[in-house]
């Protein structure tokens, strides 16, 4: 275990080689050039061809947070965006009401679930040197005791090209979440749907590229096609150098527009394959604007000044 705490700047112990990039022949995706054709296509609906990248809308939030602010009203908020976007993630309830079946949009299928925000946390009242206390169970987090919401047949039905899934590396359930994650994988690989990992952080797990390096390794060997994470303002590099298959990057908690560009204009340059963005879009005071200025890091350059820029002279415009 010591392996796990070793600092990555001793470079006796770990070397990213970070000035190499991974080869990927006949085929233009991190990680992805031996699998089948229709696992390939499907991929390939999800990353523009052209450059690799992808820009997704993330607007799942309702299956354990409900009406969202912003997603009160999907189909008033998030249609609008639908164009602009290269991949939707979302649930099959809402893709069944809401989104139209007529979209050329590659969908990424929330594939678990069963917990909400209102789950309550295993804690009891007890006494301690004589006074009341409150005690709980250690490293418990009510919303990682997930499983797997749909089967293979429903996301056959639905034209998933992805299935995400959340994965909670440290926590009390952690061994279940692998589970769901491996058990979609298999089931997925007999299709040629693809699976995205989805590193969850709860109250015991921190938000540094130590812990990102291990648990988006972990889900990458246990067969995760993409995995998605949040960025590090230190070391993010040395996370998707050891990652073996592309890294989108979670949006989080909503940012000003410039620093949500910021973040998301870094992560490409340090090798993140997109953006899986939700709040810093659709509740920004113009989501449409904030999306093309999203698409204008990602897919054209832009830095983030020029996307700022952009995003004000589209303001209010409609």
């Amino acid at each position: 275990m010591a392996d796990i705490t070793t600092s990555a700047a001793d470079k006796k112990e770990k070397e990213y080689f970070l000035d190499v990039p991974q080869q990927t022949p006949g085929f233009f995706l991190k990680g992805s050039h031996q699998y089948d054709w229709g696992l390939k296509n499907r991929l390939s609906r999800v990353f523009n061809p052209k450059d690799g990248r992808t820009v997704m809308l993330a607007f799942d939030h309702g299956y354990f947070q409900g009406p969202t602010t912003g997603l009160e009203r999907v189909d008033q908020t998030i249609l609008p965006l639908e164009p602009y976007a290269d991949c939707l993630m979302l649930t099959r309830g809402i893709q069944r009401s809401i989104i139209p079946a007529s979209t050329q949009k590659a969908i990424a299928l929330r594939a678990s679930g069963g917990t909400s925000m209102v789950s309550p946390f295993e804690e009891w009242e007890g006494e301690l040197d004589g006074k009341k206390i409150k005690f709980g169970r250690p490293g418990f987090e009510p919303l990682s005791n997930e499983s797997t919401a749909l089967n293979i047949e429903e996301a056959i039905r639905l034209n998933a090209s992805l299935l995400a899934v959340q994965v909670f590396i440290g926590s009390a359930y952690e061994r279940q979440s692998l589970k769901n994650l491996t058990d979609l994988v298999d089931a997925g690989a007999r299709y040629g749907i693809a699976v995205m990992g989805v590193v969850a952080v709860g109250r015991a797990m921190a938000r540094n590229a130590q812990y990102f390096r291990l648990a988006t390794r972990i889900m990458a060997e246990l067969g995760a096609h993409v995995v998605k994470c949040y960025y590090t303002d230190e070391g993010f590099d040395t996370i998707t150098s050891c990652c073996p298959v592309p890294i989108v990057i979670a949006g989080g908690k909503k940012l000003p527009e410039l620093d949500a560009l910021k973040m998301s204009y870094n992560a490409i340059q340090q090798g993140a394959s997109g953006v899986d963005m939700g709040r810093n879009i659709f509740q920004s005071e113009d989501p449409v604007a904030m999306m093309k200025a999203v698409r204008g890091v990602v897919h054209e350059g832009l830095t983030p000044d020029q996307a700022f820029a952009m995003f004000n002279d589209l303001k209010g415009k409609k």
